[in-house]
């Protein structure tokens, strides 16, 4: 399998200036991820998963290590020192992020985000609509939603709306920040759905869970952490 990042030593901390403290997000956290592989990341609040993410897509700039990643646009590239513009082509083109809040430009509906995230690779708006209409009739957002704004969706609604963006772009990279946090069983089965999809098609994720039943049989390999550093390595998940 050909790989498709590289995290070497990765370091993060915050520095509380006021207070004279040091925060520590993460420190020594390498490992190597495969093209449609996927890796699952454990712990308890605060141990420093969502940090390690973050650092990899870049909304936090790392203070220690590397995080080789081997784009289509730029070849090799280091994710901790690539500028402001190649994050951006990165994150419309190749690495997509599922969090468990929507941070949407305001007056945008939800069909408008997910035919949006298609655009952005590419495709043209008749493909777009499609597939926007394809991803959120298989989450199952009622039709009426389809045209308002986010903003006074319920939080399941959100989440849903969030996965479809990110999913609908078949990233060669996707990062999954507790996918399931506020989704009932159904919801959550048609994530899986998609996420053995993609994988099937090559997709190389990684994801933070806190419902391990969710990971068993999709999460090629888990990754426990313990006070910002891994605990627990290279176990395979069934």
């Amino acid at each position: 399998m050909r790989e498709i990042i590289k995290i070497a030593n990765l370091g993060k901390f915050f520095e509380l200036h006021n207070l004279g403290k040091r925060i520590k997000g993460c420190q020594d956290i390498s490992f190597d991820l495969y093209e449609g592989e996927f890796i699952g990341i454990t712990g308890r609040s605060g141990s420093g998963k969502s940090t390690i993410l973050k650092c990899i897509y870049r909304t936090y700039i790392p203070k220690e290590g590397n995080i080789w990643y081997n784009s289509r646009l730029y070849g090799v590239i280091d994710l901790a020192q690539a500028t402001e513009r190649q994050l951006i082509h990165l994150r419309k083109k190749e690495i997509g992020y599922v969090s468990q809040f929507l941070n949407v430009m305001p007056r945008t509906t939800a069909r408008e985000i997910v035919e949006q995230a298609v655009l952005d690779m590419g495709y043209d708006p008749e493909y777009a609509e499609e597939e926007a209409r394809n991803m959120l009739t298989h989450f199952e957002l009622d039709k009426e939603l389809w045209d308002t704004y986010p903003n006074t969706f319920s939080g399941g609604e959100k989440l849903r709306l969030s996965i479809a963006g990110a999913m609908v772009k078949r990233p060669r990279l996707l990062l999954l920040d507790e996918p399931t946090a506020s989704l009932d069983n159904e919801s959550k089965e048609k994530v899986k759905i998609l996420l053995r999809k993609l994988k099937a098609e090559g997709t190389s994720m990684i994801g933070i869970f806190h419902d391990l039943e969710f990971m068993e049989g999709i999460c090629d390999r888990e990754f426990s952490m313990r006070t910002g550093k891994f605990v627990l390595d290279n176990t395979a998940v069934l």
